[in-house]
């Protein structure tokens, strides 16, 4: 019941926001572009999301990893991809698999504070060694990035830059190890700055799927100039429907963003451009529901159904190793 009024609520805000035009004419709109209304539950046929909060975590969860891997299998998803800011994922997907067959899941793992005071190597190459290699995707510091600490004023937080904004060595070998498994290495919570920097390393290593992470979600939120740069060191570029959900009657009080705004972001750089949800927080709507009404806000915002084709199902499943 609390889930549906929060729901509810941001359909409430996104029409007393000037967008409940575009929301109104989203069948036509959809039709228009070869697409199919928000409500088609085909609108989620081959989807992969790889950037997904669920239980067993150390915060509140809407669903649990088994009972989300089942729901989206029923939607026609091709892929998740789990993430947990402080526990390994990678080697819960492995169980996920083997009660779940007939959908691709994998798993995660952040370099927080749970894993020590500095990015990992260690960690980094063990979850490459756990059993079925689900591990995709190694993420630097989030909640524990030294960005995010200091502009949240609570001490020290785990770098990825040295006093000469120079990439630590940790997080080089960390991309190296990347770069070697053909892995997403992921900026989690550095700041846009570090991220660009992080990426022209990265080119130099030879990581080929290098991601800025949630470029257009608070204190992360890149310029189009910020993404052009990492687009021409080879990077990709996460959006995330988490924004457009949150708000002032939520567990996330932000100033939440349009959709006409998440639209705005994904015509900067379409070919290297890719949604999540970054959902699965207790009170918000599940990752199902986000990511069907984000797909609808893309269409009816205009974009071409091919490029929201990209962005949901063909460049997720590449990240995560999918032909």
């Amino acid at each position: 019941m609390q889930q549906e009024r929060h729901s509810l609520s941001r359909r409430e805000f996104i029409m007393a926001t000037g967008f409940a035009a575009g929301c109104a004419l989203l069948t036509e709109a959809a039709r228009a572009n070869g697409g199919t209304a928000a409500g088609d539950d085909n609108l989620l046929a081959g989807v992969s999301d790889i950037h997904i909060h669920a239980a067993p975590d150390s915060r509140p969860r809407a669903i649990n990893e088994l009972a989300f891997a089942r729901a989206a299998k029923q939607a026609g998803y091709r892929a998740i991809m789990y993430k947990s800011n402080d526990w390994s994922c990678h080697d819960r997907a492995f169980l996920v698999r083997e009660a779940l067959p007939g959908i691709e899941v994998f798993g995660s793992i952040i370099m927080n504070r749970l894993l020590g005071e500095k990015v990992n190597v260690h960690a980094a190459r063990q979850a490459l060694k756990t059993t079925g290699n689900l591990c995709r995707c190694i993420w630097m510091p989030t909640q524990d990035a030294a960005y995010q600490c200091a502009h949240e004023r609570r001490g020290p937080g785990i770098p990825v830059l040295d006093a000469a904004r120079r990439v630590l060595p940790e997080v080089v070998r960390v991309m190296e190890i990347c770069a070697e498994a053909d892995i997403i290495f992921a900026t989690g919570h550095s700041s846009p700055e570090e991220s660009c920097l992080l990426a022209r390393t990265a080119r130099e290593v030879g990581v080929r799927k290098f991601v800025a992470t949630h470029v257009n979600s608070l204190i992360w939120t890149m310029t189009p100039a910020q993404i052009d740069r990492i687009v021409e060191l080879g990077g990709y570029v996460e959006l995330c429907c988490l924004p457009c959900f949150w708000g002032p009657e939520t567990p996330l009080p932000f100033p939440p963003m349009s959709p006409a705004k998440l639209v705005e972001f994904a015509r900067i750089a379409p070919e290297r451009t890719f949604l999540s949800t970054d959902m699965g927080q207790a009170g918000l709507p599940d990752p199902l529901t986000g990511m069907r009404d984000a797909i609808g806000f893309l269409l009816a915002g205009g974009l071409p159904r091919a490029q929201v084709e990209h962005m949901v199902k063909v460049l997720p499943a590449r990240l995560v190793g999918l032909q």
